[in-house]
């Protein structure tokens, strides 16, 4: 067939100019790879054989012959890109502290660690300060010495190699910041500080200030006895410690921080408080009536606080009970009153400050008796009222109507002094003491019960009061009715 030479031809034309070209390459290439192409290629051809256009067929189909190349080799490491935003976090007159943040490309390989190098100013020789690689973003180069300005870099390593560094703009002095030294006095203790005796003592008192401030303290301008009173500074605070306290630990207490030619002070009141005393003394002054006056005077001890008031107490010399009288009371005299005619009295008093009230107390040493006084009692004289009167109905009877067998009551009150007497009557015969009646008269409540009444039971009936200063009567009807009957009873 005539398209099959083609196609052979220009295979075997392709195949010395890819031999020239694997020739100019400078790594060499395996040998049965070139030669087994044109094996291939004629396979490749076969499929082809009915095609019309056989030329334009063959440079299609040419690079199927070039598919068994060779792996390419992986991609060579690379290093990562330069550390960022470097700046100086802290320093003193031997070491500087560095931040800085990682790169913002690492690739495939990872990140190994950082090289922090130093060079003096207005020189290149650079020096790495870390034998190991720093893994962290921050880094303390210590041992240098005071007053050098360093140049500083850091270079982020991995298996690629170094990245770029990054260079700090401006050279770092090695110095210490100076900071003016500043007392910050807690709220609570800018006013006085108040405790009870025994009570531990323990406040935490900061300062700030570079270099380190020299701290002191004194207790009303005094050197600081150390044996009663613990003091522990550190690097931002200084606290003051008092295991138990006692009343001789009160004071004003002033703390200085100094920084060279800087300082700064601060001071607090300490006071620490107890029970008070008991009033010096206590009289009584005057008795007259039912009542007592006393007077006092302040106490000698205060408990080291103000006297908020005082408490008065009371004992009958018969019970010898105490009883209190006057309780948180401001002034140094008093009068007792109420007092009960006949009886013998003592008295005492405390002494209150905001601890409490004192643990005893000051007793007068007079009794204020109160006297019996002689009392002629003449009873007022009253006009005697005459309550005698006519008997009057406050309540009348009321018209009733009853079914025949079924018991009912008639109800009606009175009043009269001397107390009236009550009669029954039925179409004004008197009722007497006929058993199918029941009268009953309590209070003025007057009721008469008929039991059982039959047809012949209704009527008018009365009831009549009647005493001394007249009489009076109220009236009623009562109906008695026949039961109802069922139509079916009536059959």
């Amino acid at each position: 067939m005539p398209s099959k030479p083609a196609p052979i031809k220009k295979a075997a034309n392709k195949e010395p100019a890819k031999k020239e070209e694997k020739a100019a390459e400078p790594e060499p290439a395996p040998e049965p790879a070139p030669e087994a192409a044109p094996a291939e290629a004629a396979p490749a051809e076969a499929p082809v054989e009915g095609e019309a256009a056989p030329a334009e067929a063959a440079p299609a189909e040419a690079p199927a012959a070039e598919e068994p190349k060779p792996p390419t080799p992986p991609p060579a490491d690379e290093p990562t890109s330069a550390p960022l935003d470097m700046f100086i976090e802290d320093k003193n007159d031997t070491s500087v502290t560095i931040i800085w943040s990682q790169p913002e490309t690492i690739g495939n390989t990872g990140l190994d660690g950082y090289t922090i190098e130093i060079a003096k100013d207005g020189t290149e020789d650079w020096k790495a300060v870390n034998e190991d690689l720093q893994k962290s973003c921050r880094y303390v180069i210590k041992n240098q010495t005071t007053g050098d300005r360093l140049k500083i870099r850091v270079v982020a390593v991995n298996a690629g190699g170094r990245s770029p560094p990054c260079t700090l703009p401006e050279a770092v002095l090695v110095k210490e910041v100076a900071d003016r030294p500043k007392v910050r006095m807690p709220r609570f203790l800018r006013q006085r500080y108040v405790a009870s005796v025994g009570a531990k003592i323990n406040l935490t008192i900061p300062f700030t200030g570079k270099p380190k401030p020299v701290v002191s303290w004194t207790k009303d301008s005094q050197p600081l006895d150390t044996k009663r009173v613990n003091i522990r500074t550190s690097d931002r605070d200084s606290i003051v410690f008092i295991r138990a306290a006692e009343r001789d630990d009160s004071g004003v207490y002033e703390m200085c921080v100094k920084v060279d030619d800087f300082e700064d002070k601060a001071q607090f009141i300490l006071q620490i408080v107890e029970l008070p005393g008991p009033p010096a003394s206590l009289k009584i002054v005057d008795t007259w009536g039912f009542n007592v006056a006393l007077e006092w005077t302040p106490p000698k001890d205060n408990g080291n606080t103000e006297i908020t008031g005082y408490t008065i107490q009371k004992a009958d010399k018969k019970t010898g009970d105490w009883f209190t009288v006057m309780e948180h009371y401001h002034r140094m005299n008093a009068t007792i009153s109420d007092l009960i005619m006949g009886n013998t009295y003592n008295f005492r008093a405390f002494s209150e400050n905001k601890c409490g009230i004192s643990e005893s107390a000051i007793v007068a040493k007079q009794e204020a008796k109160i006297l019996k006084t002689g009392i002629d009692y003449k009873p007022p004289e009253y006009k005697e009222r005459d309550f005698n009167e006519a008997p009057k109905f406050t309540t009348s009877l009321n018209d009733r109507a009853t079914t025949v067998g079924y018991s009912t009551k008639l109800l009606c009150s009175v009043r009269g002094s001397p107390k009236p007497k009550v009669q029954w009557m039925k179409n004004q015969m008197i009722i007497g003491d006929d058993p199918k009646y029941r009268q009953i008269c309590v209070q003025g409540i007057c009721s008469l019960e008929i039991r059982k009444p039959g047809n012949f039971d209704g009527g008018v009936y009365s009831c009549k009061a009647k005493n001394d200063h007249g009489e009076a009567t109220v009236s009623c009807k009562l109906e008695v009715k026949q039961p109802a009957v069922a139509d079916a009873d009536k059959k």
